[in-house]
């Protein structure tokens, strides 16, 4: 039996714990039986790992993330890449790009396009990126000098902070359009149809959850309106999260509500977020648990009585698309306070299977205290997520629908 077309997988980074959608969907290729290198940008900055990252078979190849840490290694490269046919018109349109965007990343994407076209191993078919920015170019420009198709998957940053000329031309039907693209959300979807020329090569592929990962949810008693109130989010700390807005709205909960609030994740606004909790009066009630692996993550919301997400849209447009962890929050039964950002609404009806609120102090303070004063209400719609879950956002339809398309790519014809 022949093996599966071989493909180049790019991506920012691997592995990367904020990124576990990603991690699901290569090992269930892998297990649909595609083959593939991983192709980073970067070297992992996180500490740990998912255990999803260790069922991967596939060999991590890692370019150089700043040209001049291996200048041996991008000059042989250029030697190379040189001498492929594609290569005076990757330049070209490299040329025309830079001209709009005079940064050293988009220099340091043609350098590492050179490299990856250098080194990509007889045998592969075509190339598929995670994230239509920085990881698309790469792919686009080593597609092109190597003369073979590619692909993508856009998720929310890159939909929502790319130029527009640059999403364009990347859905162009000529000499460097991607052959196919996919997107997690319906409210991604209408953004790149728009800009597409060929919108029927948009597909929109739900992460969804793969369920045999996560254990059953446990059976909740009802919280009695007494009892502490067990608060959980679990985000980036960037300004898209929220989290800002969050804090005020903890300082404004009902002083006879007792409360804690339980944070997992990294990023760059930590110690501003630390200090507006001491000056708010709450650090006492907030443990910031930092970068977690995925089964601290599932203990804590095992452990938890309502989660909290408040998304919001970030002053230079960057949002979620439709973020995992709410679907693995819904796998364990626990009730969800969130916003009506972005694609969202798109797994959460409010009031059905969860509250969306504005992303402001105030809404998201009153969202809270209604569920801690009303659990069975907020178990009705714990369990309503669940369902939904189960029969609308399971992951395997995506990959089926995903894995017809890396493997037209990656076809003769299309090759």
């Amino acid at each position: 039996m022949t093996q599966p077309p071989r493909l180049a997988v790019v991506v920012k980074g691997w592995p990367r714990l904020s990124e576990t959608f990603i991690a699901q969907e290569l090992v269930a290729l892998e297990a649909a039986g595609h083959t593939f290198d991983i192709w980073s940008l970067r070297h992992p900055t996180d500490t740990k790992r998912h255990p999803l990252h260790d069922r991967l078979w596939a060999r991590v190849r890692y370019l150089p993330e700043y040209l001049h840490d291996d200048p041996g290694r991008v000059d042989a490269a250029r030697a190379v890449a040189r001498t492929l046919p594609g290569y005076a018109q990757a330049r070209a349109i490299w040329r025309a790009d830079l001209a709009r965007d005079r940064s050293r990343n988009r220099i340091r994407r043609f350098g590492q396009a050179c490299v990856m076209a250098a080194e990509l191993p007889a045998g592969t078919r075509g190339l598929y990126a995670h994230f239509l920015h920085t990881p698309a170019s790469v792919a686009r420009y080593a597609a092109l000098m190597r003369g073979l198709p590619w692909g993508f998957s856009a998720h929310a940053k890159d939909i929502w902070t790319s130029p527009d000329w640059d999403i364009a031309e990347k859905l162009e039907t000529g000499p460097g359009g991607a052959g196919f693209g996919a997107t997690c959300t319906a409210y991604g979807a209408t953004r790149l149809r728009d800009l597409a020329a060929d919108p029927g090569r948009i597909d929109l592929i739900y992460h969804g959850l793969d369920l045999s990962r996560f254990p059953p949810p446990p059976r909740r008693a009802l919280r009695h309106p007494g009892d502490p109130l067990r608060l959980l989010s679990v985000g980036r700390l960037v300004e898209k999260k929220g989290f800002d807005r969050l804090i005020g709205a903890l300082a404004g909960l009902p002083e006879g509500l007792d409360w804690r609030w339980i944070h997992i994740g990294g990023g760059a606004l930590g110690q501003e977020l630390a200090n507006r909790a001491e000056a708010a009066g709450i650090a006492a009630r907030i443990d910031w648990r930092g970068a977690c692996d995925q089964p601290e993550v599932i203990a804590a919301m095992r452990a938890a009585d309502l989660f909290v997400l408040p998304s919001r849209i970030a002053a230079d447009g960057d949002r979620d698309g439709l973020p995992n962890v709410l679907m693995e929050a819904a796998s364990q039964r626990l009730p969800i306070v969130a916003t009506p950002t972005a694609a969202i609404p798109e797994f959460i009806e409010t009031g059905i299977h969860g509250l969306l609120v504005d992303p402001a102090p105030v809404p998201l303070a009153q969202a809270i205290a209604t569920l801690a004063a009303d659990p069975a209400r907020a178990a009705a719609m714990a369990d309503a997520a669940l369902e939904r879950l189960r029969t609308r956002f399971r992951m395997d339809p995506g990959i089926a629908r995903l894995s017809e398309r890396l493997t037209a790519l990656c076809s003769p014809v299309a090759a």
